[in-house]
């Protein structure tokens, strides 16, 4: 039976296929659909030896040609992590130094450095069908489990205790000092210097979502008194200047885009009006793109939280919609909760220039030409971690959750299974408590990336239907 999908009122699809020329660089992207980043966890990991940690494996090259292929405008990356002793978790890509490694040099090449070579082979894969492709640069600052670093550096000491931080351990974080600022800001203008020499089409800075460069924006994390706290302009200086350092060290078709918050839902925290304030300040500084998500660890905010968003789909949609019209050259992306043909039409029409899917993307790497070319009008409706529900805390888990182990399905060149097919969400459901069990005792050795589907055949990658008997 084909999958149940989300259903949308007939509308017409055309205007998500338009290209959209980027204003500071030449690219120019073929449609208005972004793949958006979602953690991988599938690169090499060696606690012991960080030059062996974090390369793009063939599982990587895998899930992001078959995304390549699936007719994306935009795809960008899980994070990067810039700092090899700040993890967001074991088994992300890593491009920094370290005091026992000289990666990256920008003199390096794929003869000498097999790191190089496998982002060279990354980026072919994103690009082969016509994607604009981007690598995500992070740095998680405080949210850098206490196993992997207990004493992260942030903005200010505020430790992450509540959320996410309620239910794991994370390291007691200290103010950066000036010196480990400029440590920082190299870290990310070297990254973008190198990942351009292996062929990515520009970068995202990750400043939502509660990792370090949100830390600094936010008011909540950045207590500081000095040019890097206070004002939003101040709370913003670390952000502005590692772009202006990109821009400085990259080419004329070199992409720089941003993720940030449009609002945190926290008490003093990084609100809307403030979000409208930093999008004129981005452009300033000559961002191509601005993708808007929200929520931290401390406040995950990945679910309705009133009824008005829930019938517009979109987590977002009224904040982005305040800041939509103080941009005046950047193209904006939303992100969260779009499940429907409809609602990225009305995203387009509120002022927005593109929608960004995750969870969908990896249910359906070719999600676009299903809706392009195929007239596929609803993102498929899984049975768990449905997003079309209010106060859906427990459910976007289990959809991050389901969406890894597709993820994991498709690095392994299998289909994923359908998540709207009850056998194949109990062989999820069995998996899944299987990770959860093990997460909290696994050893520092082990990458726990993804829950493995359990008592479910797998199929090749492309076959829908299961074979005939």
């Amino acid at each position: 039976m084909p999958p149940t999908r989300y259903t949308s009122r007939a509308v017409d699809a055309s205007p998500l296929g338009s290209s959209l020329p980027l204003p500071f660089s030449s690219a120019v992207l073929p449609n208005r659909f972004m793949k958006v980043a979602m953690t991988e966890r599938f690169a090499t990991w060696d606690p012991d030896d960080m030059n062996l940690s974090g390369i793009p494996t063939q599982q990587l090259l895998d899930l992001y040609g078959h995304w390549g292929d699936g007719g994306w405008g935009i795809i960008v990356t899980g994070n990067i992590i810039v700092d090899p002793t700040h993890l967001e978790a074991p088994g992300n890509m890593i491009l920094a130094p370290s005091p026992s490694s000289s990666l990256p040099s920008p003199n390096t090449s794929a003869d000498t450095d097999p790191r190089f070579a496998a982002y060279q082979k990354l980026a072919a894969a994103g690009k082969r069908g016509g994607a604009v492709f981007l690598a995500q640069l992070n740095h998680p600052g405080r949210q850098t489990e206490f196993a992997l670093q207990e004493n992260p550096v942030s903005a200010s000491d505020v430790q992450l205790t509540k959320g996410i931080g309620a239910l794991y351990a994370f390291g007691k974080p200290h103010p950066a000092s000036l010196d480990e600022i400029a440590h920082i800001k190299a870290a990310f203008v070297r990254a973008a210097v190198y990942l351009e020499k292996a062929g990515f089409d520009g970068i995202q800075l990750h400043a939502a979502h509660g990792y370090l460069l949100a830390q600094f924006l936010s008011p909540t994390t950045n207590l500081r008194t000095d040019s890097y706290g206070g004002s939003l302009a101040n709370r913003a200086r670390l952000i502005t200047e590692i772009a202006d350092g990109v821009r400085g060290a990259t080419g004329p078709d070199f992409v720089l885009a941003i993720k940030i918050n449009s609002v945190e839902f926290q008490d003093a925290g990084f609100a809307a009006e403030e979000a409208a304030q930093l999008v004129s300040l981005l452009e300033m500084h000559r961002f191509d793109i601005i993708e808007l998500s929200g929520g931290t660890y401390e406040a995950p905010a990945w679910h309705h939280k009133k009824e008005s968003t829930r019938r517009r789909e979109a987590f977002f949609i009224e904040f982005a919609e305040l800041v939509v019209p103080h941009v005046k050259r950047a193209r904006t992306f939303l992100t969260g909760g779009i499940r429907t043909v409809g609602a990225m039409v009305d995203a387009l029409e509120s002022g927005l220039d593109g929608v960004g899917l995750g969870r969908p993307s990896a249910a359906e790497p070719k999600l676009p030409i299903e809706i392009l070319r195929s007239g596929k009008k609803g993102c498929i409706k899984p049975l768990v971690g449905d997003t079309d529900v209010l106060g859906g805390e427990e459910s976007w888990a289990v959809g991050a959750s389901l969406a890894g182990a597709h993820m994991l399905q498709i690095s392994l060149n299998q289909q994923p299974i359908d998540p709207s097919d009850g056998a194949s969400i109990d062989g999820f459901l069995k998996g899944f408590d299987k990770w959860v069990a093990a997460f909290p005792v696994r050893s520092k050795r082990e990458v726990l990336d993804h829950v493995r589907i359990e008592s479910i055949d797998p199929r090749p990658y492309g076959v829908v239907e299961p074979p005939a008997a």
